[in-house]
């Protein structure tokens, strides 16, 4: 199916890796001008290199970090608009003794994974209005439906959902929407290295740790970042222009809410 997404400008945050970057190729496929974006310049270009020579459209990249408010703004400098955009700070989520956070640490959170996203929807948001299309997509967390102990992230992703929704009714009227995806267990390269950390720290094997963790999970394994970046891209189509302020699980049916 044709999303309608050719020579559409699509920004993609954390586009070197993982759901990202799946994101990006499946966006490249649509035919639309992809600009990824990540800290990194190494991999930035790699993935660039390797989305282009499969799809045929070339790939732009921007270093920046997102997390950082001179990140943002640099990138805004380089694209003032875009027609779509997947806010994706590529920080990883890490567990933290609540007593011990300071007021630093919970703004570093929040920056992370809070401001990195709704700095740029306020930027994009009011230009896709007047250009009567905009998608915007934002990379969660399905724990935020039932956060887990010790992890600030949730928290400032959790904020993050409450401000779209008091956003998505002021811009729904000229066909610009804004929806997340709450992904699950992602075999990414961020998971296989917490896993390996928590198998470290309790002095078993990899396999041990996540032998335990796809006995958690309802389909029975891990999702591969290409079937996030699908979903993604699907709800940056044309064709869904009446879903907004959405909150999708993918999570292989871990989670037992109805809503």
């Amino acid at each position: 199916m044709d999303l309608g997404l050719k020579n559409r400008l699509v920004v993609v945050g954390g586009g070197s890796k993982g759901m990202g970057r799946a994101a990006a190729r499946r966006f490249s496929l649509e035919g639309a001008r992809v600009v990824i974006v990540a800290r990194t310049p190494e991999t930035l270009a790699e993935a660039a290199t390797e989305i282009t020579a499969e799809s045929s459209v070339p790939v732009g990249t921007f270093v920046t970090d997102l997390t950082a408010e001179a990140g943002r703004a640099a990138l805004l400098s380089a694209y003032p608009a875009a027609d779509v955009l997947v806010t994706n700070a590529g920080v990883p989520q890490r567990p933290v003794n609540y007593q011990d956070m300071t007021r630093t640490e919970w703004i570093a959170w929040f920056d992370a994974h809070f401001f990195s996203a709704i700095d740029l929807i306020q930027a994009y948001a009011p230009g896709m209005a007047e250009r009567r299309f905009g998608r915007i997509v934002n990379v969660s967390a399905s724990f935020i439906k039932f956060p887990q102990t010790n992890v600030p992230s949730h928290a400032a992703r959790l904020a993050l959902a409450g401000a779209i929704a008091s956003t998505v009714r002021d811009v729904a009227p000229y066909n610009v929407t804004i929806n997340s995806v709450l992904p699950g267990l992602i075999n990414t390269g961020a998971l296989r290295e917490a896993l390996q950390d928590s198998a470290t720290k309790r002095g078993v094997t990899y396999e041990t740790v996540e032998k335990e963790v796809l006995s958690g999970t309802a389909a029975g394994r891990l999702a591969e970042p290409h079937e996030v970046g699908d979903l993604i891209a699907m709800l940056c189509s044309t064709q869904l222009g009446y879903v907004t302020g959405q909150n999708i699980v993918i999570d292989g049916g871990t989670y037992t809410g109805l809503f």
